[in-house]
């Protein structure tokens, strides 16, 4: 799983460099597609980070992207919220403790576009890395009354029986082995 990720991550960075992109010159930050459209997918890479990791977050984006690379070129994607306006958006970079501005311009929606329901619209926004929530296989019983789904009558008379009949069985072998020590 590991190297698919690598090979997938290597081939996206590979088509972003062959797609024409808009350049903030004094900032670093590029963005592809160059005037994304409200809902788009948008690749960043950004120059000038000292660190192998860092975050980009715009009022333009649905979350924060989370960027990785070599030191001094990092790259990540995320998407632009679906009620995003035509406009400018500042898009600010935190990496190795430093931070990288650059701009983003959404484009309107085009007729078609607006015709066309969002997928995405009605739905949260999601984490872009997995996140330490914690819980494992607990969340169910977070969320469900456990006194309304206690064990019925049937179960305790059944569990009552058979916890006698194991009381019987031990007393029977106690007895078994202290007449046979005799």
């Amino acid at each position: 799983m590991g190297s698919l990720r690598l090979t997938l991550c290597t081939g996206l960075l590979g088509a972003a460099a062959l797609v024409p992109t808009a350049h903030a010159a004094e900032s670093g930050v590029s963005v592809t597609p160059s005037t994304p459209a409200p809902g788009a997918v948008v690749a960043l890479r950004v120059s000038g980070c000292g660190g192998t990791s860092g975050t980009a977050a715009s009022p333009a984006f649905v979350s924060d992207a989370r960027l990785v690379g070599a030191a001094g070129a990092l790259a990540g994607e995320t998407q632009v919220r679906s009620a995003a306006r035509p406009g400018s958006y500042d898009v600010k970079v935190s990496c190795a403790g430093s931070v990288v501005n650059g701009r983003l311009t959404v484009a309107g929606a085009s007729s078609q576009d607006a015709s066309r329901p969002d997928p995405l619209s009605s739905l949260a926004a999601s984490p872009v890395a997995p996140v330490d929530a914690g819980g494992g296989g607990t969340a169910h019983f977070a969320s469900v009354d456990a006194h309304a789904d206690g064990p019925g009558t049937a179960q305790a008379v059944v569990g009552l029986v058979l916890a006698g009949l194991a009381a019987v069985a031990v007393g029977l072998r106690s007895a078994r082995r202290s007449r046979e020590a005799d």
